[in-house]
């Protein structure tokens, strides 16, 4: 892991950094170890590492409950290059779109070949940050996001044991999905969009109802994907609270 940038604001220690060719951002208390867990977050489809409602949540976290943070570009987003194919995706889901055809198919070919790729460098990523002094290998770690990040991380949770908890919702069920669904047993929050106008709300219960968790809640609110309340932020951050060990606690 290298460190390109360091900056300091509202008690939050913001650092870029890259692992191989992956670009990420680490959040961290200004004063130094936090004692409390690493959230993963993941950006939605077209979006970055920095995108707005990435870097609000982490800030949450951080100054609310002294948690650290980091987020990495999907490939193909923010400051990774896209591939031809990836291009031929993105038109095709444009395409699907606009005709108003059904977004699954699609999705499920463009979003599972992110995944597979993504997969191996989240837990790259993860290997390095546990690295680092003020992170270290015990702290509880959990992870969440929604629609791309959601299909990213079903399969990563479901691949890495140090993951201990993730807040996800938003996304098509897909068999290879579905599969990876029915491995996790870790407590999960799950988010359905009840009235979003391109994703059935099935969707959302099927895979809730994959995840093999003995402690799991959905979290079923009015609106479509990009209106889910802001409180559901700080309901996440109680869920890896009470889930992710020791230091996890709210400052109020």
């Amino acid at each position: 892991m290298q460190f390109t940038n360091e900056t300091t604001s509202d008690g939050v220690v913001e650092r870029d950094f890259t692992v191989g060719d992956i670009p990420g951002v680490l959040w961290t208390p200004e004063s130094g170890a936090s004692g409390g867990p690493l959230i993963l977050i993941g950006h939605n489809s077209t979006f970055h590492k920095r995108a707005p409602g990435v870097v609000g949540r982490a800030h949450h976290y951080v100054t609310t409950y002294g948690f650290s943070a980091a987020a990495i570009d999907a490939p193909g987003h923010g400051d990774r290059p896209r591939s031809d194919q990836d291009k031929r995706w993105d038109d095709a889901r444009d395409r699907a779109r606009a005709a108003g055809e059904p977004l699954g198919p699609v999705v499920a070919d463009y979003y599972g070949s992110l995944a597979e790729r993504a997969v191996p460098e989240w837990r790259a990523t993860l290997d390095a940050l546990q690295s680092l002094p003020e992170i270290g290998s015990e702290v509880g770690v959990g992870y969440e996001g929604m629609t791309l990040a959601a299909a990213i991380g079903i399969p990563l949770v479901a691949a890495e044991p140090q993951i201990g908890a993730a807040v996800i919702g938003g996304i098509f069920a897909w068999e290879s999905l579905l599969a990876a669904a029915r491995q996790i047993t870790v407590p999960i929050q799950y988010l359905v969009a009840w009235d979003n106008p391109v994703l059935d709300r099935q969707c959302g219960f099927d895979l809730y109802d994959a995840f093999s968790s003995e402690q799991k809640t959905l979290h079923a609110n009015p609106g479509g994907q990009h209106q889910i309340p802001r409180f559901e932020v700080d309901d996440a951050a109680r869920f890896f609270a009470r889930n992710l060990g020791a230091g996890a606690v709210g400052r109020t």
